[in-house]
């Protein structure tokens, strides 16, 4: 196995479904308050991350923050399971041929790097109908920030496939400018997707190695990827 090539979810490789307003819910069930979420800015960020800033703005004390998360996120996935037949999420143009073809590589693992929660992000792959395509992946739940989701991801990698990535071998795949950073703070290769809140040109310079507007030419992504 030569290349590892790590997704981000929200933004991605979907879009749309009833996350946010799970969280609300779960949010203002836990500690009363859901904070500013309506113009919270969630682009990059990792769940544990998002609720400690809303909180925080809201004034809730650091201890009982950390003491109400694990609370808070067994609500909020039961509330988004509850929601997620209803309101199904979407996947983006072009993510479905683009992990057929990769996948068809037997030098090439797909693994995830989100800020999700480890079982959100199953429930959220799981009602796009690509829950099978990932071996393994980094999650907010392994680590509230996301510049250490990369290095996690190589020991994920090196449990699943028993091989020891170099940075240079690895990809980071994501629609934000905290994906394009937290690849580059691990010395990995990143491809921003301009299918986001951002520009092909916020995503450059956040200093991503390489921009697309999105992810349907699978020739062109699949040869820059296993180039």
């Amino acid at each position: 196995m030569r290349r590892l090539l790590l997704f981000d979810i929200d933004g991605t490789l979907i879009s749309g479904g009833p996350a946010k307003e799970a969280f609300h819910q779960a949010l203002v069930e836990t500690f009363g308050t859901a904070g500013d979420i309506e113009v919270h800015d969630f682009a990059g960020k990792t769940d544990p991350q998002i609720a400690r800033e809303l909180l925080v703005q809201a004034g809730v004390a650091a201890p009982a923050i950390d003491s109400g998360l694990p609370t808070l996120f067994e609500r909020y996935l039961g509330h988004l399971e509850a929601r997620l037949p209803g309101r199904p999420v979407r996947v983006l143009e072009g993510v479905v041929a683009l992990l057929d073809a990769l996948s068809t590589d037997a030098a090439v693992g797909l693994g995830l790097l989100t800020g999700n929660h480890v079982r959100g992000a199953a429930l959220k792959l799981r009602s796009a109908g690509i829950q099978d395509r990932f071996m393994m992946g980094s999650f907010g739940s392994d680590h509230e920030e996301r510049d250490a989701l990369p290095a996690i991801a190589l020991v994920r990698a090196h449990e699943t496939w028993g091989v020891r990535f170099d940075p240079s071998d690895v990809w980071v795949i994501g629609d934000t400018p905290r994906d394009v950073q937290c690849g580059r703070k691990e010395r990995m290769k990143t491809l921003g997707v301009a299918t986001g809140r951002y520009g092909a040109d916020h995503l450059q310079a956040a200093g991503a190695d390489r921009v697309v507007p999105d992810l349907r030419d699978t020739e062109a992504v699949t040869e820059l990827l296993l180039a």
